[in-house]
């Protein structure tokens, strides 16, 4: 019987490209964004594998529903992919846009606390994996980047959650791409990492044996 994986941020770039690539795989696909429409258009694409969930992730009640959705769809949640994230249009602290902070606190840090906070009970029946994306500014010290803080949570909250889930054979993956070409940058990044190099990874991780956990991946731009 297919597994089922929950995607947030589903909608374009990392997301699409894994539950594309998830699919293929021979897995079940929830994919959760606030772009319906876009949601409903892959998942005609993907077939009977697929269920779009239009969600707002910062949003705790709606992503109890979401879960309570997939599981009602597919009988079961074997894996998370807690992918949606933003950044901000003013960098720096000085000249930071507070507002911005919030609602990039709320998507970047909130909503993976909710997702997972929403998810462990039912993973925790089937002995499942949480997924995180981080990234390379959660491993290096940028001047004064909001950005790269929130991605320094996340990095530690994967290493704290993966001991969590160790008591229950349940395992944690924080997913660390340096530069990804998606719509985060206003230009197309052909030489950059590709949204399927990520999606690769987080399936790689998927497919590890029950007796191993991978705890981080760390990919790079190879130019």
């Amino acid at each position: 019987m297919p597994q089922t994986l929950l995607i947030t941020g589903a909608s374009s770039g990392i997301g699409e490209a894994t539950a594309r690539a998830a699919a293929k795989a021979g897995w079940n696909v929830a994919m959760l964004a606030r772009s319906g429409d876009k949601l409903d258009a892959i998942a005609s694409e993907i077939g009977d594998k697929a269920l779009a969930i239009e969600c707002d992730v910062t949003d705790r009640s709606q992503v109890e529903d979401a879960v309570s959705q997939t599981i009602g769809k597919f009988g079961g949640l074997e894996a998370v992919f807690s992918n949606a994230g933003t950044g901000v249009e003013h960098p720096g602290v000085e000249k930071g846009k507070p507002v911005e902070w919030k609602d990039m606190i709320d998507l970047n840090i909130m909503a993976v606390l909710y997702t997972a906070h929403a998810a462990l009970p039912e993973l925790r029946k089937t002995k499942g994996h949480f997924i995180i994306t981080g990234s390379k500014a959660g491993r290096d010290h940028m001047k004064g980047s909001i950005y790269s803080a929130t991605k320094w949570f996340i990095h530690g909250f994967a290493g704290n959650l993966a001991e969590e889930m160790r008591e229950w054979q349940g395992r944690c993956t924080v997913i660390s791409p340096g530069m990804v070409n998606t719509e985060f940058f206003d230009e197309d990044k052909p030489t950059k990492l590709q949204p399927k190099d990520v999606a690769d990874a987080v399936v790689f991780a998927l497919s590890q044996p029950d007796t191993s956990c991978v705890r981080e991946i760390h990919l790079m731009p190879n130019d």
